[in-house]
């Protein structure tokens, strides 16, 4: 069901389609206000965004929200954030439903490409997930599959407390920014400070003598919890930290995408028996960011990497 949601919005096969011209199709930047209705929008497609995410978004990039209009009516619109022009991510991608199947959602995706490469450095990639069913669509726009990331899920329960694991404090925050450079390949403060801080959120981090190995942040959604970034030195610590985002949400849903070219990841769902979900594909084009995937459990947000 939740996958099916997950690619509705761009195989919409209605009769009944609106009728416009080329002509009345306006590209405009979105502001908070414009974000937060694709954010509802997603949540009507069973994407089970977080609580803060319209945000936490935007506070990553208030340039990177663009929306597809026919007058004043919003009808399609996406994220294209830039990570300090050295890096963008497409995501977000969705079209109201009665106008699937009549091409805006192809001219909007061309757009936002677009425009985010003149917004980037030359030469900079960009990355997107994409869906199976979308996954061509993507390819014949430049884009080539780097992984596979698969979504499980897993009821949270209560787990004994690793001494080395702790709730981040500000202090914390230039160790985990340059882990999270490791593991994701460019710099990304702008955005992940607030993800940090957010009050729907819980970050944690795991800490032996000799500094910082690991970290997590999991946040409140419309059902229950996900997990995102999950990012550590290896199997053992982030088992530590799985274990306790699974205490944070005892009794709740706890949703945790892993990309599957890491192994230890796949352990990982599997000793906790974590059922899948769905599955979609990183995908770059241009060349991907160096990054160390071996210590990415799981990767931050479908929607901006």
């Amino acid at each position: 069901m939740i996958l099916a949601q997950m690619v509705s919005y761009m195989s919409d096969t209605s009769s009944a389609k609106p009728s416009f011209i080329a002509s009345d199709l306006v590209f405009k930047q979105l502001d908070l206000t414009g974000l937060r209705v694709l954010i509802d929008w997603a949540l009507s497609e069973g994407w089970n965004p977080g609580l803060s995410d319209a945000e936490l978004f935007y506070a990553a990039d208030e340039n990177g929200f663009f929306g597809c209009f026919i007058g004043d009516e919003l009808i399609g619109g996406g994220a294209l954030v830039s990570y300090d022009d050295d890096f963008g991510f497409m995501g977000l991608f969705i079209v109201k439903p009665e106008f699937r199947g009549t091409g805006i959602g192809a001219r909007l995706w061309h757009f936002r490409k677009n425009t985010l490469l003149a917004r980037l450095k030359n030469n900079a990639a960009i990355g997107m997930d994409g869906v199976i069913t979308m996954q061509d669509f993507y390819k014949k726009g430049g884009f080539e599959i780097a992984f596979r990331d698969e979504r499980y899920q897993r009821i949270g329960e209560v787990f004994e407390s690793d001494p080395n694991v702790s709730n981040f404090t500000i202090e914390d925050l230039t160790a985990i920014l340059d882990f999270d450079l490791e593991c994701f390949g460019v710099n990304r403060k702008k955005f992940l400070a607030p993800w940090l801080l957010s009050a729907n959120a819980r970050s944690i981090t795991y800490k032996s003598t000799d500094g910082l190995k690991g970290f997590a942040v999991i946040r409140k959604c419309h059902l229950g919890y996900k997990i995102g970034p999950l990012f550590a030195e290896n199997f053992s610590i982030a088992e530590a930290l799985f274990k306790t985002c699974l205490t944070i949400g005892q009794g709740e849903q706890i949703f945790l995408d892993i990309p599957v070219v890491n192994k230890d990841a796949i352990d990982l769902v599997k000793k906790f028996k974590a059922e899948y979900v769905f599955e979609c594909a990183r995908m770059y084009a241009g060349t991907p960011p160096k990054s160390s995937l071996i210590k990415v459990f799981g990767i931050t947000s479908f929607e901006l990497g």
